[in-house]
C-alpha cells in the first residue's frame, strides 16, 4: 500500500512538472513592427527552434554568436540580434558533451539571415544510446567521431520564404 502511494505521488509530481510548449512573447511580425529593419551597416541574425516535443523540462538551449552568449531558445521560440555586417560565428558547447559546434558565415548590410537550431546527429546518437552504460557511451563516441559536426547543435541556414512561414508560429524567447 505504501509503495503504491509512493509510485502515485512520483507519477503525479512528474505530470505536474510537464510544461506545455505554448509560448508567450511577441511573434515575429510584432517584433518587426516594434524594432524595424536593421540599421545601416548592420545585419539581423535570427535563430529559431521549431515547434515540437521539447522534453519534460524543455531547457532553453544556449550558444554564442561572435563570443556573446544567447540563451533561452526553447521549443517554439526564436532569438534575434543585430550585428555589424561581415564574418560571424556560432559556437555551441554543452557540459558533459565531448564536442563543439562551430559554424562560420558572412552577412551583408541590411540583410536578415535565418537559422534553425537543431540537435546534431551526433547528439541524437549519444541520446539514443544513453541507456547502454559507459561502454555503450564510449562505443557511440567512437562510432560518431567521424561526423562532420562534433558538437551538440546544428545551425541550418533557411531561405527567407521558408523561414518566414516557420517563424510565423513562433514566439520571441524570454
Amino acid at each position: 500500500m505504501l509503495l503504491r502511494g509512493l509510485v502515485l505521488l512520483v507519477a503525479a509530481a512528474l505530470l505536474c512538472g510537464c510544461e506545455t510548449t505554448a509560448r508567450s512573447g511577441l511573434d515575429y511580425s510584432e517584433t518587426l513592427r516594434k524594432v524595424g529593419p536593421p540599421k545601416a551597416g548592420q545585419t539581423r541574425i535570427v535563430v529559431l527552434r521549431e515547434k515540437g516535443y521539447g522534453g519534460l523540462a524543455d531547457a532553453g538551449w544556449e550558444f554564442r554568436l561572435d563570443g556573446a552568449p544567447l540563451a533561452g531558445l526553447k521549443t517554439g521560440t526564436y532569438v534575434y540580434v543585430d550585428r555589424p555586417a561581415g564574418q560571424h560565428q556560432f559556437v555551441a558547447e554543452e557540459a558533459g558533451f565531448p564536442g563543439v559546434t562551430r559554424i562560420d558565415f558572412s552577412a551583408r548590410s541590411g540583410e536578415t539571415l535565418f537559422f534553425a537550431a537543431r540537435m546534431s546527429e551526433r547528439k541524437n546518437a549519444v541520446i539514443a544510446n544513453a541507456s547502454t552504460g559507459l561502454l555503450g557511451y564510449g562505443l557511440t563516441l567512437a562510432m560518431t567521431s567521424g561526423y562532420k559536426n562534433q558538437g551538440p547543435m546544428d545551425f541550418l541556414a533557411l531561405d527567407e520564404t521558408a523561414a518566414r512561414t516557420t517563424i510565423a508560429e513562433l514566439k520571441l524567447a524570454q
